[in-house]
């Protein structure tokens, strides 16, 4: 694997040798690109001796025959920042490209990871904050800084995370980058609207961006993925779209593509009532309405299908959260359910962050705490894809026991 290790002036610059130093003895290609405050705290000839390539000099070297911030950004399977300032994180996140570092950034599309490390007082700063939101909207990973030591004898957060950490993320990041490849994956998104008259609708709050994120996330790792979404959100790069409206719009698009997918993943708030009438014209005057069910589209999915096949619910609920989240799990027959609290801070509709538990029906309980929907988005897709290793694994058994069996 070729991995780019960038370098950004701060004191921890001097553990991004032995980040350096583990990446090359696990056996990958390792280029580090020096910004010019880093090389204040360590030197390049350091990196060269270690890394497999030398150090480049900068924005207007040629490289690889080459412009250098286009050949190493096309070229890398995985990028690491460590340290990762907060003066480089204003840059990277407002999409500077003054120096070969950020404009490697921009060209590449390769994971980036990147390794925050600063004084407590910059970490926790409003501007800091916005902007690794930012980056984690864009799915940027970030591997969190640690209490401990800082420069100048403080203690606090902010120191950056141990060499040992950072690597062994890095990697499993890029991992589980086509873990789905060879996969279909169905993914809903969005909130319903049911008609009452041709002006006006019930829905709810959904803005699709979890479910957006899921399917996105999917196409990332490899998977072939339909979304059925009622969003106006753009569409994820190399996903199939279907735009619905209702949940009769749902019902009929998931029917549709569900039986030959792997994997289905449920996270629309799809309407649980619609009128039962609706009207053909404006309705003036307050209007008595009569409710009936729609159909119910996750239970249905759990009785029609296939062996082998992965089903992910979703409940946004207010209280007794995990409790009602168990029992939607084990009514509707499926493998995961993924619940939030929507009435916590920062969690459930509109948000570009959630924090939320993901329950399976083999009794595992997995708890997300608040960060990006993407990353959110990563978590339950690391539980989908535990489950269908472990059905792959189950039906292999079966088989080469069969098989002994005959032989016998």
């Amino acid at each position: 694997m070729r991995i780019v290790l960038g370098v950004s002036g701060g004191i921890a610059a001097y553990k991004a040798v032995e980040v350096c130093r583990r990446f090359v003895g696990a056996g990958h290609e390792v280029t580090a690109v020096l910004t010019d405050a880093a090389r204040r705290f360590v030197g390049e000839a350091t990196f060269s001796a270690l890394a497999t390539n030398p150090v480049p000099e900068g924005l207007w070297q040629r490289w690889d025959g080459g412009i250098a911030h286009t050949r190493l950004g096309q070229r890398a399977d995985l990028v690491v920042v460590a340290p990762a300032t907060a003066d480089f994180l204003a840059r990277y996140a407002a999409g500077m490209a003054d120096d070969l570092l950020s404009a490697t950034l921009l060209v590449t599309r390769a994971p980036v990871v990147v390794c925050p490390a600063m004084h407590t007082e910059m970490w926790e700063h409003p501007a800091v904050v916005e902007n690794l939101l930012a980056l984690r909207r864009r799915g940027v990973h970030v591997v969190p800084p640690e209490s401990g030591t800082l420069a100048g004898g403080d203690e606090g957060a902010g120191r950056m995370a141990e060499p040992a950490t950072i690597v062994a993320t890095a990697l499993a990041l890029s991992a589980r980058r086509c873990d789905l490849t060879g996969t279909h994956v169905v993914v809903s998104a969005g909130g319903t609207r049911e008609p009452i008259d041709p002006v006006r609708v019930i829905t709810n709050r959904s803005s699709g961006k979890q479910g957006h994120a899921i399917a996105e996330a999917a196409a990332a790792r490899g998977a072939r993925v339909t979304l059925v979404t009622s969003s106006a959100l753009s569409a994820p790069a190399g996903v199939e779209v279907v735009h619905v409206e209702s949940a009769a719009d749902m019902h009929a698009a998931i029917a549709a593509a569900a039986p030959g997918a792997d994997v289905v993943v449920m996270a629309a708030a799809v309407a649980d009532f619609r009128p039962k009438a609706p009207a053909a014209q404006k309705v003036h005057g307050l209007p008595e309405l009569v409710l009936e069910p729609t159909p119910d589209i996750l239970a249905g999915l759990a009785e029609a299908r296939r062996p082998g096949q992965v089903l992910v619910g979703f409940a946004a609920e207010t209280q007794d959260v995990v409790a009602r989240a168990r029992r939607k799990l084990e009514r509707k027959g499926v493998d995961l359910v993924v619940v939030n609290d929507v009435s916590a801070p920062g969690a459930g509709f509109d948000h570009d962050t959630n924090e939320v538990t993901i329950l399976g029906a083999d009794g595992s309980v997995a708890v997300v705490p608040l960060t990006s929907k993407r990353q959110v988005a990563d978590a339950i897709l690391d539980e989908v894809v535990a489950r269908l290793e472990r059905d792959a694994r189950d039906t292999r058994d079966a088989r080469d026991s069969k098989r002994d069996t005959k032989e016998d």
